[in-house]
């Protein structure tokens, strides 16, 4: 079954990946989510999956792939903290792969169905922290479980986004190029200023 929600009044659908920024910068925890996030290319620095009822949601993070609750429509990383260990998290918006695909609404209904089976397949599947390798499926980082997910659709969440200084990095799937590469819905947000470590090219460009 195909479920719809709002977080933060932007609407979304089983299979929607969400996207963060780590950290918050009104709390201590936050903060040191904040300087982790500084590590990865751009401001996308987390992305779980929308699966449903309600705001059932599911990610790959520290504890390894959970799934967790938003409350009431509100990204309230605080609330959320214990269930999803200890990650504090901004909320940036939606990005949904299938959206302006030329299928049908049965077809969206099934494939939808099929991110969402394939993700639940996984709970309880540890942290991969092996970034380079995004094909495995004995372990997952967070974009890498959308990656997966996708791939069984033949959509390819890897837009080759890498990091100049370090060659081979085009394998890592990045939160970022999940948000550029594909249809998005974004909430409002002030952004603190890229540092230089943030910054990535991508090839194909």
């Amino acid at each position: 079954m195909i479920y719809t929600y709002q977080i933060e009044g932007i609407p979304v659908q089983t299979g929607d990946i969400i996207c963060t920024m780590n950290g918050k910068p009104d709390i201590l925890p936050g903060e040191f989510w904040r300087f982790v996030g500084r590590l990865v290319p751009g401001d996308v620095d987390h992305v779980a999956i929308y699966l449903g009822p309600n705001g059932r949601c599911i990610e790959a993070g520290a504890r390894g792939v959970i799934t967790f609750d938003v409350p009431r429509g509100h990204w309230n990383t605080e609330r959320m903290a214990l269930q999803r260990g200890l990650l504090f998290d901004t909320f940036y918006g939606i990005a949904s792969p299938l959206d302006g695909l030329p299928i049908s609404e049965d077809e969206e209904v099934e494939m939808r169905s099929r991110v969402a089976a394939y993700c639940r397949a996984q709970i309880g599947k540890p942290y991969n922290l092996n970034f380079l390798d995004a094909e495995t499926e004995e372990s997952f980082y967070c974009s890498q479980l959308a990656y997966k997910a996708y791939q069984q659709l033949g959509i390819d969440l890897n837009t080759g986004l890498t990091l100049e200084q370090f060659p081979g990095t085009n394998a890592i799937i990045y939160p970022q190029e999940i948000w550029n590469g594909f249809s998005h819905r974004e909430a409002k947000h002030d952004l603190p200023p890229l540092s230089s470590n943030q910054l990535a090219t991508n090839p194909s460009q």
